[in-house]
């Protein structure tokens, strides 16, 4: 599951596409933050991750794959429209700091909960409850 929806990730985000001329890259460049801190992007992919991750650890819950898949192409159609072009969009979902920044994230926001992050049955209990309050993690879930 992980290899597949790793897959629709980079596929979703990371999609050939036109190539803007280095000139205007370099000018784009300069006026736009990096994608880890545009709020509607990064945030959005921490609620992916975090899906991602449930399903993994908690047997009692499956992603929607197919709702994950289609967040994934509208980010990867936001960051476009913002002026990013598909290699800064690679860059960004490939990074390993950006990965180990997102897991930190993530592990946070499951502490903040009163949770363990490491705990199989403490993610099950997040993904059930993120499920019931239809959070923007837990339409990516369901229950099996």
């Amino acid at each position: 599951m992980r290899m597949i929806l790793t897959l629709g990730l980079g596929l979703a985000l990371g999609a050939s596409g036109a190539l803007a001329s280095a000139t205007t890259v370099a000018l784009a460049n300069e006026t736009k933050p990096p994608l880890r801190e545009v709020s509607q992007i990064d945030d959005a992919m921490l609620w992916v991750a975090m899906a991602i991750e449930i399903s993994d650890k908690c047997t009692e819950i499956d992603p929607r794959t197919l709702k994950g898949l289609s967040v994934l192409y509208d980010l990867r159609g936001q960051a476009l429209d913002m002026g990013y072009s598909d290699t800064e969009i690679r860059a960004y979902i490939r990074s390993r700091d950006e990965k180990a920044r997102m897991r930190a994230r993530g592990e946070k926001y499951v502490k903040s909960k009163g949770l363990n992050p490491s705990d199989p049955a403490a993610l099950c209990k997040l993904g059930h409850s993120e499920i019931a309050r239809s959070s923007r993690i837990g339409v990516l879930l369901k229950a099996k």
